[in-house]
C-alpha cells in the first residue's frame, strides 16, 4: 500500500519535471511570516510558503492550508485568477509538500482570512505520505524516532523547542548581565574530572590513546582559567555519562557551569537564586509550578535544609556516627534498592536520596560531609564537612554549587582517596588529576562553582528528561546489543 503511494507520488513528480518545473529548487523564496500576512488589509500583494497540510480540490477552486514557523495559513486557487496550469498543479500537489504561493490578501465568503493565489513556486515534493497523527504518533517510540513529525502535528512539543532556546539563552543573557565570560573547555580529556560518574571511552586515531568524553562542564579547566586571572567564567555546552536512564538522567545532555573567583557558597546561593527566578519568569512567565506531585512557587522563600539534620529527622539514622551496617540496615527497612558493593559514602548518598523525594522546595541542601564531596572547601568550623550546595525542587537536586577546594596539598590527598575507590570497583570515583594539582600549587583564588543542566528545564515543563530533548537517542531498529 505504502509503495503504491510512493509510485504514485513519484509519478507526480515526474509531471512536473515534465512541465520544467524543478521540484527541489535551491531556493530563495522570499516569504512572510503567516500571521502578519493575515493582519494585511485586503487586497495587499503577499507572498507566504511553507508546508501543505490540507488540500481540497473543488473543481474550479482549490482551498489549500499551509504550515510555517509562524502557523497556518488558507491559500485559494481560483481557475479564473491563477496565472499557471491549474490542472497541473492541483492534479499533482500533494499534503507534505513545501510551496509558495504570491497573491493577495483577501476573504473568502465564509469570512476566513486567506490568499489568492496568482502564482505558485513548487519548493520540495514529498514523496512519503503524511500520517494520521492520531494513529500513527500515539506510540511513544515511533513519536521519538520520527520526532521531526512530532513537531509538526503538535504544538505542544514545538512550543518546548522554542521555550528551551528560551531557557538557555535566558541563562546566557543572566551570566553575561553580571560579567561571566562564556568559554569553551576540552570536550576530550585524558582524565575526566569534575563530578562522580563513569565516562564514555573513544580512540584518538591521531594520537594513539585512549580519551573521555567530558563528564562535567570544563570544571577542573575552568578553575585553571581562576588560576590563570580571570575571574567570572562560565561554559554552556554538551556533557555525557555513560550511566542508567531514568525520568531525570540521560547519557548525553547540556549544563551550564559557572566559577566566580572571590567568592563563596554562600554568594552563590545568592545568584542561584536570582538565576532561576529570572529563568522561570523569561521562558515561562510564571514563578509557579506543578511539578510531579508538588506546587512550588520559586518567589517564595528559599529554605536551607541540613543534611544530617534532615536525614536524621525523616529516618531517625545520625550519618555522622553510624557505620556502614547501621546505614545498609535503614536502607533495607525503608526499601531502598543499592548496589551491592557498597561504600560508606554511597551508602550514606543513598539514605539522602530517600529523604530528598519528600522535599517540594525551592531550597538549598547544606552542610554535607566530606566524603561525599571530594572537591569542596572544608567548613572551619567543623572539617567533617564542606562548604557546598545543591538545589532542592521538587524532591530532586537540579543544581550544585561549591566553596572550590585551593589547597592543592588537600587536593591531591583527596584524589588519591577517590582513586583508591576506583580501584577497587567504584566506577563513579574520581581520577587523580595531577595536572590540575599542579595547576593549584601555582595558587588559585578563592572561588565558587555551580552547574546545572537541562534537567532544570524538564522539571519546570513537568516532563521527562528524554521528553525534552529534541531527537532523544535512540537504538536503531532491529540493533542487536549486549546484554552487559
Amino acid at each position: 500500500m505504502l509503495e503504491d503511494i510512493k509510485q504514485e507520488k513519484f509519478k507526480k513528480l515526474q509531471n512536473f519535471v515534465e512541465a520544467g518545473i524543478d521540484p527541489y529548487p535551491a531556493g530563495p523564496f522570499e516569504k512572510e511570516c503567516s500571521k502578519d500576512v493575515l493582519k494585511k488589509k485586503l487586497a495587499e500583494p503577499v507572498k507566504v510558503a511553507g508546508r501543505i497540510m490540507l488540500f481540497r480540490d473543488m473543481g474550479n477552486i482549490t482551498f489549500i492550508h499551509i504550515q510555517d514557523a509562524c502557523g497556518r495559513i488558507q491559500v485559494v486557487l481560483n481557475k479564473k485568477e491563477f496565472e499557471g496550469d491549474y490542472k497541473l498543479w492541483v492534479k499533482n500537489l500533494d499534503s507534505g509538500d513545501f510551496i509558495g504561493a504570491e497573491g493577495k490578501r483577501f476573504d473568502t465568503k465564509k469570512g476566513e482570512k486567506s490568499v489568492l493565489v496568482k502564482k505558485l513556486t513548487l519548493l520540495s515534493k514529498s514523496i512519503l505520505p503524511l500520517p494520521d497523527k492520531h494513529k500513527t504518533l500515539q506510540n511513544e517510540e515511533e513519536k521519538f524516532r520520527k520526532r521531526y513529525l512530532d513537531i509538526l502535528f503538535n504544538d505542544d512539543v514545538r512550543e518546548m523547542v522554542i521555550k528551551k532556546d528560551k531557557f538557555w539563552n535566558s541563562t546566557r543573557s543572566f551570566m553575561k548581565k553580571k560579567g561571566f565570560v562564556e568559554v569553551e573547555t576540552p570536550v576530550l580529556e585524558t582524565t575526566p574530572g569534575g563530578a562522580d560518574a563513569d565516562p564514555f571511552v573513544t580512540h584518538h586515531k591521531a594520537l594513539d590513546m585512549d580519551v573521555y568524553l567530558r563528564i562535567s562542564m570544563g570544571e577542573l579547566w575552568q578553575k585553571r582559567l581562576m588560576v590563570a586571572g580571570l575571574e567570572k567564567t562560565f561554559e554552556i555546552g554538551r556533557q555525557f555519562r555513560n550511566e542508567g536512564m531514568d525520568y531525570e538522567h540521560l547519557q548525553d545532555y547540556s549544563q551550564m557551569e559557572f566559577y566566580w573567583a572571590y567568592a563563596n557558597y554562600e554568594l552563590g546561593m545568592q545568584l542561584v537564586e536570582e538565576l532561576f527566578k529570572h529563568i522561570a519568569k523569561e521562558t515561562f512567565g510564571t514563578s509557579k509550578f506543578k511539578i510531579r506531585d508538588f506546587e512550588v512557587d520559586l518567589n517564595s522563600g528559599w529554605k536551607k535544609y541540613d543534611y544530617i539534620e534532615t536525614i536524621k529527622e525523616k529516618t531517625g539514622v545520625d550519618v555522622s556516627e553510624a557505620d556502614i551496617k547501621e546505614i545498609e540496615a535503614k536502607l533495607k527497612e525503608l526499601g531502598v534498592k543499592y548496589d551491592k558493593d557498597l561504600n560508606r559514602a554511597r551508602a550514606v548518598d543513598n539514605l539522602w536520596k530517600y529523604c530528598r523525594k519528600q522535599i517540594a522546595g525551592p531550597g538549598f541542601l547544606v552542610n554535607e560531609p566530606l566524603e561525599v564531596s571530594p572537591l569542596a572547601k572544608k567548613k572551619k568550623d567543623n572539617p567533617k564537612l564542606v562548604e557546598r550546595f545543591h538545589v532542592l525542587l521538587a524532591g530532586s537536586e537540579l543544581g550544585n554549587g561549591y566553596s572550590e577546594l585551593n589547597d592543592p596539598v588537600d587536593q591531591a590527598e583527596r584524589f588519591e582517596k577517590q582513586q583508591k575507590m576506583r580501584d577497587e570497583g567504584d566506577e563513579e570515583a574520581q581520577m587523580h588529576d595531577r595536572e590540575f594539582v599542579e595547576a593549584l600549587e601555582y595558587g588559585m583564588p578563592p572561588t565558587c562553582g555551580f552547574g546545572m543542566s537541562e534537567r532544570v528545564f524538564s522539571f519546570l515543563m513537568n516532563k521527562t528528561a528524554r521528553e525534552c530533548q529534541i531527537f532523544p537517542l535512540m537504538k536503531p531498529k532491529g540493533k542487536i546489543t549486549n546484554s552487559k
